[in-house]
């Protein structure tokens, strides 16, 4: 399935259907009167996050959706039926953003079955009846149905994802992923091999996780240079950061501050995150260059650096111990916020 983060489309709900204008015509009653019935109202837009889903590309085929819109009042003081609700379903992470200069957020759907009516459809007129007065017996004025709303919206995904990889092009995370989890992202060796984000699932010790690839980024990042900027948002929700400098390549500081400095200027709270650093590709140095850049990179961070190799899976267990504890920590932690409790989270 091709995957697709953004989505421009129409939204219209629908229009109330007018009051009818209508009389009692029964045998043998002499004086009839105006029975005219309201009109029934409009179909509402409503988006809902459901399971199943992880791409917007079903919107870049179908870009309108109007809700239908309710019909009109009838005789005997008989409603217009109301029209349908129209249900759009969306993937868990889906933000709604108008279509201004600020985009700004309408709504945020981050839990599967979370709804959100977007635009309310239009209420239905009132029939000839509730115009009846004393000196006004046959009215035969109606209202007509009030209009539906229409927008434009952006739809933009932001992965839900237990750990965020990130590194510069070529950095070993794609390679990773596949060792870990049940992906299948492509692996090249040359620049930006990944274009797209990759999810996978990773099982460790009867626990799991889900992790995001995204693709490498480069000096400029955050102003738009290369491709790593647009999917920048899809780590905001990441509880930690696994960042991979490679180990094969010289200058490994350098590697990790133009990944460090591009987190910081997209902002998003990217660079508070908790980080975990890894050497990544270490089957192809040797052990002294590697204790040396290990040691370098050490110095330049201020925290512990792993040593790990996707090939060979060396270091693989230990990092993903130190994942599994951090993504547990923050989910648990998130479940007393939600819950109201006091307490902190505890590994017993």
């Amino acid at each position: 399935m091709q995957f697709l983060d953004q989505a421009k489309i129409f939204l219209a709900s629908g229009a109330g259907g007018d009051g009818a204008v209508s009389f009692r015509r029964e045998k043998f009653v002499e004086y009839g009167g105006p029975d005219g019935g309201d009109g029934g109202k409009g179909g509402d837009v409503i988006f809902e996050c459901v399971d199943g889903l992880n791409t917007l590309i079903d919107f870049r085929y179908s870009q309108h959706f109007k809700a239908p819109r309710g019909a009109h009042g009838m005789g005997r003081n008989r409603t217009g039926p109301g029209g349908d609700d129209l249900l759009i379903k969306v993937p868990v992470g889906t933000q709604i953003l108008a279509d201004d200069e600020e985009r700004t957020l309408i709504a945020d759907l981050t839990r599967i079955g979370e709804r959100v009516v977007l635009l309310k459809g239009g209420d239905g007129g009132k029939g000839n009846d509730h115009y009846k007065t004393s000196t006004n017996r046959a009215p035969r004025q109606f209202q007509p149905g009030f209009p539906g709303r229409e927008l434009w919206v952006w739809l933009r995904l932001k992965l839900l994802a237990d750990v965020g990889l990130v590194g510069q092009p070529n950095a070993g995370k794609s390679s990773l992923i596949n060792a870990i989890s049940n992906t299948r992202a492509k692996v090249g060796a040359y620049a930006f091999t990944t274009l797209k984000p990759q999810l996978g699932v990773v099982a460790h010790k009867g626990q799991e996780l889900v992790m995001a690839d995204i693709p490498g980024l480069i000096a400029g990042a955050a102003e738009g240079v290369g491709i790593g900027d647009r999917f920048l948002g899809h780590i905001e929700r990441c509880r930690v950061l696994l960042h991979l400098v490679d180990a094969s390549l010289p200058g490994p500081v350098d590697q990790w501050r133009v990944v460090r400095e591009e987190l910081s200027a997209y902002g998003g709270g990217l660079d508070d995150k908790p980080e975990i650093l890894a050497l990544s590709k270490a089957d192809l140095v040797t052990p002294q260059a590697l204790a040396a850049k290990r040691r370098a990179l050490e110095n330049a961070s201020g925290a512990p650096v792993h040593v790990i190799s996707a090939a060979t899976r060396q270091g693989v267990d230990p990092v993903l111990d130190r994942l599994m504890e951090i993504a547990g920590r923050a989910q648990a932690m998130k479940q007393n916020r939600d819950s109201g409790a006091g307490r902190t989270w505890s590994p017993l």
